[in-house]
């Protein structure tokens, strides 16, 4: 395979042009399906997706036209009779899932929503998050498919929550599976992000693959580079526009103005986007702003930040939440593109 670059800003139109390369993926926790296009982009077929969801699906649907569709938890899945599960998911070569990992993200919680049922946006309904990875390893064990890539936050890897991955780690030797762990930062994937994220890639113990080798080095793209004319107007004025009437070229954040002219440590979370640096992490939930208008991001500042298709049809629901929420598409197809390489590649 001839190593491939994968444009920030691209349609799903160019889908249709791309020759498959005979391999095929199914796509858990899918969301709007961020990775189901970078695996797309990589030449893969997507068979198809689970998703708890139901807004989140019916986006899945229109935009992706799915050959199979699971509305469902993953725990259900992943206890389907044999009789109900299509024949060509039990030959897959990936099977991916982005675990929800809002409980293991260092902006939220993290041990104090450990083990606990509460009600998250994900699935919008009363659940523990913590034990999902452990299905899907549970679902990898059922399907068997030569490859498993699981995507989550950074924080997974951070103080207490390493003992959970130990347990990921014994959970995939229990089903059969080497794993490695990459953390990998969007930005040297050609992304307009810097979005750490970490991925457990795991083959069949039975398949005689190589150390997979994951190191990319793209050309930073600066948001100026990517971002619309103009920015989203407030919907009335407040503390965050007033307070953006006092930014610096050196700020990043509104806590630099906080701190400068209050002498408060507050607003470090809400990023301010220049021109000449690479956009911070999309989040589903708070706000971002632009150092050269003083506004908010645009929707479309979010879908060319995160590598959305410029005609991807969000059929009215929050564009910061269905991007913050999903995988880059350019991200995960560098990452598709060397394991089809480095593995499928071999035979």
């Amino acid at each position: 395979m001839v190593e491939r670059l994968y444009p920030w800003k691209w349609s799903l139109t160019d889908l249709e042009r791309i020759t498959p390369n005979g391999h095929t993926v199914f796509s858990c926790f899918s969301c709007g399906g961020g990775s189901t296009m970078g695996y797309k982009l990589a030449e893969y077929t997507v068979l198809g997706n689970c998703e708890i969801d139901p807004q989140m699906m019916k986006l899945y649907r229109k935009n992706h036209r799915p050959r199979h569709s699971f509305l469902m938890d993953i725990r259900d899945f992943s206890r389907l009779p044999d009789g109900e599960i299509p024949g060509d998911l039990k030959a897959l070569d990936i099977l991916d899932g982005s675990p929800p990992c809002s409980v293991f993200s260092t902006a939220g919680e993290r041990e104090k929503g450990w083990n606990r049922e509460k009600v998250f946006r994900e699935g919008q309904k009363r659940q523990r998050l913590d034990d999902l990875f452990f299905w899907f390893i549970e679902t990898a064990r059922r399907l068997k498919p030569r490859v498993v890539v699981a995507e989550n936050v950074k924080g997974i890897l951070l103080g207490n929550a390493k003992g959970y991955v130990n347990e990921i780690i014994k959970g995939f030797d229990a089903a059969g599976y080497v794993v490695q762990i990459f953390r990998l930062n969007a930005a040297t994937m050609g992304v307009p992000q810097r979005r750490e994220r970490v991925f457990f890639i795991a083959h069949r113990k039975d398949l005689a693959y190589p150390r997979l080798k994951l190191a990319f080095s793209e050309r930073p793209i600066l948001f100026g580079e990517v971002r619309s004319r103009k920015g989203r107007p407030f919907a009335k004025p407040g503390v965050y526009s007033e307070l953006l009437k006092h930014r610096r070229p050196s700020d990043t954040c509104i806590g630099d103005i906080t701190r400068r002219l209050r002498g408060k440590e507050s607003g470090f979370n809400n990023s301010i986007e220049s021109d000449d640096r690479v956009a911070s992490t999309a989040v589903s939930s708070g706000s971002h702003f632009r150092m050269c208008d003083g506004l908010l991001l645009s929707d479309r500042d979010y879908i060319n930040i995160q590598t959305f298709p410029q005609d991807y049809d969000f059929m009215g629901e929050s564009v910061q939440y269905v991007c913050g929420m999903s995988v880059p598409p350019v991200m995960m197809a560098h990452i598709a593109g060397e394991i089809e390489r480095q593995w499928f590649g071999r035979g």
